[in-house]
């Protein structure tokens, strides 16, 4: 019998549309490695292995009623393919491309040199809407629309079986055998491709009606949201198999109150998605090194660790902040204009540089998915050069999210006896020395002062000589063109990179 071909999963943990696996034919020997030098990362946790585990442990099941179980092995990618493929006369490999964190880039780069010297043919396919290589942001909302617009790929009806029988790993690692630190997170989404199909399901059947107008607020989002970031992150859903959802459901809520609204916005943001992924993709280096090299020397790095660690605890005595803080540390998730409004809130009040608090969060998201939280990062930093700098007031988040103070209350509960007229300022509160400093910090740094200094120091950055040019050169590799026109001239590209967005008067006002 001929060799099998060797699939190697990594960030596409599912047998629906899984365009590798359908290319292997059905002899095939699928993989997964675990590699511990990746879960020794500063932006691994033991929340993400507990979910990865837990979608491990729902493919072996599904591969092993095809006939042939998913072989896990644990140890360096590169060492372990290699014995595989000598051991079973492997000369193809088959992988889906992976725009993940600067490791695994390395760790490609290490794979595809080995299978090089080694004679083996290592094939990587797309899997989503993010192109490699890509000449040019021109043309890339046409190529992603074709890929999207493609047949969902459907998985093999079995196996062949290959033999004789291989070591591995019987048994699944705990956190504690990864050295990875304890992580208690009580309410974290369950991992799997049941999960994410009925997560998925009850979005578009129920939940997503009141996307639009509920996605926004922490009280409404952990429902009103698809919830899917994890599974998406994983690749236990493919993005053109929810997409492919995304168009059936709306033309079966047809004429529905608040639905079209719901699946347009849903829509937007797949397609964002794969955007933000993109960046990364052709600037590896976005994790490490800010995209408009003026801000390196911006904010001092490695240092306020009283600050840092104020921050990551959610004790910085602002009360949204640190009920948002708390709720993901608890739950690994928190929608999105919170968790812009953290890295705000980080990166302007406290000066705090990304890369020091980046890790954080990353470690925090079970859905951590390096090109967008990276580029994430930097936006709501300030250090792209091409978006607006846009200071959250986290006492108006508050106000406009939470306004009677019941998120608040259930996530800072030292606060449950400030009236709500002084629950988001509780230094307001006259008898708040009953509550500040003691249960509850006072405010770490003064907003109205900390928000005027960082808003002053970005904008006087940008009006130096030079920045502008290279702002120019930033959008137009980065920039998102206008729908409808992929081209778009370098002289829009500069004017989008350096006008000021209308903005809410009240969100950027610092008189608290």
């Amino acid at each position: 019998m001929c060799s099998p071909v060797l699939v190697w999963f990594k960030r596409d943990l599912r047998l629906h549309d899984h365009p590798a696996l359908v290319a292997a034919d059905s002899y095939v020997l699928p993989v997964y490695i675990i590699e511990p030098e990746y879960w020794a990362l500063s932006d691994t946790s033991g929340r993400q292995w507990a979910f990865t585990a837990q979608c491990l442990h729902s493919l072996r099941e599904e591969l092993a009623r095809l006939g042939q179980p998913l072989v896990i092995r644990m140890g360096d990618a590169a060492q372990e393919l290699a014995r595989l493929c000598q051991r079973h006369s492997v000369t193809r490999i088959i992988s889906h491309e992976e725009t993940g964190n600067g490791w695994t880039y390395a760790r490609d780069r290490r794979v595809g040199a080995w299978a090089r010297g080694a004679g083996v043919e290592w094939l990587e396919l797309p899997q989503s809407g993010v192109v490699r290589p890509l000449k040019s942001r021109d043309g890339w909302q046409r190529l992603r629309a074709q890929f999207m617009s493609l047949p969902v790929v459907d998985p093999p009806q079995a196996l062949a079986p290959v033999q004789p029988e291989i070591a591995t790993l019987q048994h699944l690692p705990d956190a504690k055998a990864l050295r990875l630190k304890p992580d208690p997170c009580p309410s974290r989404q369950r991992g799997g491709h049941q999960a994410a199909t009925h997560t998925l399901q009850t979005f578009l059947e129920t939940r997503g009606q009141g996307y639009r107008a509920q996605m926004s607020s922490p009280l409404t989002a952990e429902r009103a949201c698809s919830r899917l970031s994890p599974y998406l992150a994983l690749g236990v859903l493919s993005v053109r198999e929810v997409e492919h959802a995304r168009q059936q459901a709306r033309a079966d809520h047809a004429g529905q109150g608040g639905w079209a609204a719901a699946f347009t916005s849903f829509g937007k943001r797949l397609a964002w998605r794969d955007h933000f992924i993109q960046k990364l993709e052709d600037e590896p280096q976005l994790e490490n090194l800010c995209l408009h090299p003026a801000h390196e020397k911006l904010r001092p790095r490695g240092q306020n660790q009283d600050l840092l660690q104020a921050w990551a605890q959610g004790e910085t005595g602002i009360p949204f902040v640190d009920a948002c803080m708390r709720y993901l540390n608890a739950t690994g998730w928190l929608n999105f204009r919170m968790r812009a409004m953290l890295m705000s809130f980080a990166s302007y009040h406290l000066w705090l540089d990304w890369r020091d608090t980046g890790p954080h969060l990353a470690r925090m998201f079970t859905d951590y998915e390096p090109g967008i939280h990276w580029s994430q990062c930097q936006m709501q930093s300030g250090t792209t050069g091409i978006n607006t700098i846009r200071i959250y007031n986290p006492v108006k988040q508050g106000l406009d999210h939470d306004p009677d103070g019941r998120f608040i209350k259930a996530w800072v509960p030292e606060l449950a006896n400030v009236p709500q007229s002084h629950i988001h300022t509780p230094w307001t509160w006259p008898d708040g020395r009953r509550a500040l400093g003691q249960r509850y910090p006072a405010p770490v740094v003064d907003l109205a002062q900390a928000g005027k200094f960082a808003r002053d120091t970005l904008w006087g950055l940008r009006k130096q000589a030079g920045f502008q040019d290279v702002a120019q050169a930033v959008a137009y590799k980065h920039a998102s063109r206008a729908r409808g026109s992929d081209r778009s001239s370098a002289a829009s590209l500069r004017q989008a990179a350096t006008r000021r967005r209308k903005e809410d008067p009240a969100q950027l006002r610092l008189d608290l």
